[in-house]
Formats: structure tokens, C-alpha cells, sequence
């Protein structure tokens, strides 16, 4: 079973993997809101950095799910 099936498999059925894919989907939002500005203020700089760590964070947390997923046996069905 590819990625994105195992994705959509959990977005429809894990409560956890729905929130941190809520969250980051959140997190792409509010960067794109921020680079859309033509300039950045210091704190909108660092809420952007902020932003890119969670988001990163967020992606990673959603892998490990999609692994924890095929580990257990059913990505192979």
C-alpha cells in the first residue's frame, strides 16, 4: 500500500493523525499569510521560523503514524 493511501486511510479513521494533520495544515495556512507580506517585522520573522519548526515537527509526527501504520501489518492489505 503506497504513502498516501496509508495517509488517507488514517485521515479517515485516527483521531490523533487528524489532528496533527489538521495542525499542520493550520501551520501552512498562517506561512503562507506570512510570505505573501512583501515585509516581515522581527516578530513576524520569528512566529515564521516558529512556524516552519512546528509544521516540520508536525510532518514528522505524521510519517512516524504512516510507519507505526505499516509496521503493524495493515499497509499490506
Amino acid at each position: 500500500m503506497k504513502e498516501e493511501e496509508i495517509k488517507e486511510i488514517l485521515l479517515e479513521n485516527n483521531e490523533e493523525f487528524q489532528k496533527v494533520h489538521r495542525e499542520h495544515q493550520e501551520c501552512e495556512k498562517a506561512l503562507a499569510a506570512l510570505q505573501a507580506k512583501s515585509f516581515l517585522s522581527e516578530e513576524e520573522r520569528v512566529q515564521e521560523k516558529f512556524l516552519k519548526k512546528k509544521k516540520l515537527r508536525l510532518k514528522d509526527e505524521m510519517y512516524r503514524m504512516i510507519l507505526e501504520f505499516e509496521r503493524q501489518g495493515k499497509g499490506n492489505e
